[in-house]
């Protein structure tokens, strides 16, 4: 198998592990915050030891670009276990929109005519998902919350990803990986966050240790070994929509696993959204090569 291949197996298996986090943080019995802050810990010790790259990298400007990063993760983990797994993904994958809105304000980055039809079709997605009355469910008690904190994930995401580039262009790249110190450094500003919430930590299974391992080490620490490796050997559009295999089999494996139903409005939002992420994706490869 050539390298180009493997890289790009390598992204689709980190989305498909990526996928999982929905349905696992609902098998969890334990609290919202105790699933988002002892799987972040865990990911972060999984990840030091995984990328040794990122141990080297924690600088300060890692520290403040991961705090934008622990806001996403455990917004991420609450809203999973208020509303469904589709929401939850799809509301997060409104970043662009947000991100659209913010680079041109925070980096200078100028917005193009077509990113405007992006925007639209995002916003239409993003509006999709509040104007459907959402059903209760087992897996899904609280959806009008869940749907905010996903909503507010996405925004979360969108500064994550600006103060990535923002980290790109001012960070010294010798020896250090700033992107992989940031994630270590979210996650642990995370279970730092989340640790006074998460205690006293109530009765507990080990299936609840279990899955909190998976979450940790696989969903979270290999996943991004995965996505690190990957990137390395494939265009930025490729990575792009290999990746956007996250949001596609999230609530699929909601739906097996717990018969969570997402509704009909929720679906077309996320259509919506992926598909104008593709696009801009598409209109940037060709910018780039011409």
């Amino acid at each position: 198998m050539s390298e180009s291949a493997r890289a790009r197996w390598s992204l689709v298996a980190a989305a498909a592990l990526f996928s999982t986090g929905g349905v696992a943080i609902k098998h969890c019995s334990l609290g919202g915050w105790q699933v988002a802050g002892f799987r972040s810990g865990i990911a972060a010790v999984a990840l030091a030891l995984f990328l040794p790259a990122a141990r080297r990298s924690l600088t300060p400007r890692a520290w403040l670009t991961g705090c934008a990063y622990a806001a996403t993760l455990l917004l991420f983990a609450l809203s999973n276990k208020l509303t469904t797994s589709a929401n939850a993904i799809f509301l997060q994958s409104t970043a662009p929109l947000y991100l659209m809105i913010l680079s041109p304000w925070l980096l200078g980055e100028r917005l193009h005519r077509r990113d405007l039809f992006v925007m639209a079709a995002v916003a239409v997605g993003f509006a999709l998902f509040f104007l459907e009355d959402a059903a209760v469910q087992r897996s899904a008690p609280h959806p009008r919350l869940g749907n905010l904190l996903a909503a507010a994930s996405g925004l979360a995401w969108a500064l994550t990803v600006v103060a990535l580039r923002w980290l790109a262009r001012s960070e010294p790249a010798a020896g250090r990986d700033p992107a992989l110190g940031s994630v270590v450094a979210g996650n642990l500003i995370a279970f730092a966050i989340a640790l006074p919430f998460a205690l006293p930590l109530g009765p507990s299974r080990a299936t609840d240790w279990a899955v909190l391992a998976f979450l940790g080490i696989v969903q979270v620490g290999l996943a991004y070994v995965l996505v690190t490796r990957g990137l390395r050997h494939v265009p930025a559009f490729t990575g792009t929509l290999l990746l956007l295999v996250e949001p596609a089999l999230n609530p699929l494996w909601a739906w097996l696993a717990l018969d969570e139903q997402p509704g009909r409005l929720a679906l077309c939002g996320g259509a919506l959204i992926l598909g104008a992420t593709a696009l801009k994706s598409w209109w940037e490869s060709r910018a780039a090569a011409t």
